[in-house]
């Protein structure tokens, strides 16, 4: 059986169009993106998630890479996976942004380790939070969610339907906002208990000078703030749960 030139350039149109959309995703969603997993399985994963996507989309006759239009519809794709994953990579943005802040009242800004997740280097306690919330992102099955939010993504915009606009980039950097007031939300109770402790020895050294409060209050601002967090894991497991969760319905919304 030969197939015609017209058959070939029809199959790649069809192939590549979803192939666009689901690959921007994986550049800077979260775990895909990560340095750790590999570019090669990341590129197979396109291709089969492409692969099988592709026979249930329609592809309009005006989709021609080669085009003018062809190229708009590209970068729209290429431009729809991007906000899609960034979307969610926002919400591993807040537990960095929330987890810095716990570090550097308790006095651990200066301890640190590489993010697995970005490659940077962060506080540790930011890493041993990156390192919880990438295990619970696995448990709720977020990397599953975010391979179905882009599919069902051409159900809001299908393909070639230049249908993106600004307001879709206005509610991206609205989430923004909302979702690194949720990191400050997260690291609020150990950082409220922590300015207590120092309200304390501050009030203790005004009343004896005498007293060498800043070699005591270090290691002892270092061990509240690590009880703290201990006593507040499993709230914060669950605001980081729904943090997830709001994040992976935003990355849809923002198309409406």
């Amino acid at each position: 059986m030969l197939l015609s030139t017209d058959g070939i350039l029809s199959g790649l149109y069809l192939f590549s169009a979803p192939f666009l959309r689901i690959s921007a995703m994986m550049i800077v969603a979260p775990i895909f993106s990560a340095p750790g997993f590999n570019l090669r399985a990341r590129v197979l994963l396109s291709v089969l998630v492409a692969a099988l996507v592709a026979p249930s989309m329609t592809i309009p006759s005006s989709f021609d890479l080669m085009s003018t239009l062809g190229l708009l519809m590209s970068l729209q794709e290429i431009a729809v996976g991007l906000m899609i994953g960034f979307t969610l990579q926002l919400a591993f943005g807040a537990i960095v942004f929330g987890a810095q802040a716990m570090s550097m009242t308790m006095g651990l800004g200066f301890a640190m380790a590489v993010d697995p997740q970005n490659g940077v280097q962060v506080p540790v306690v930011a890493q041993l939070y990156v390192i919880l919330g990438t295990l619970l992102f696995l448990s709720v099955d977020g990397h599953l969610a975010l391979i179905d939010a882009v599919v069902q993504s051409y159900s809001l915009i299908p393909i070639g339907s230049l249908s993106i606009s600004a307001s879709s980039f206005t509610a991206l950097v609205s989430l923004g906002s909302i979702v690194f007031a949720g990191g400050i939300l997260l690291a609020l109770p150990v950082m409220t208990a922590l300015l207590l402790i120092n309200l304390a020895f501050g009030i203790i050294t005004r009343t004896a000078p005498q007293l060498n409060i800043f070699a005591v209050g270090f290691p002892v601002t270092i061990l509240a703030g690590l009880f703290i967090m201990f006593l507040v894991m499993p709230g914060f497991l669950v605001a980081l749960t729904n943090i997830f969760q709001f994040a992976s319905e935003q990355s849809l919304t923002i198309f409406r």
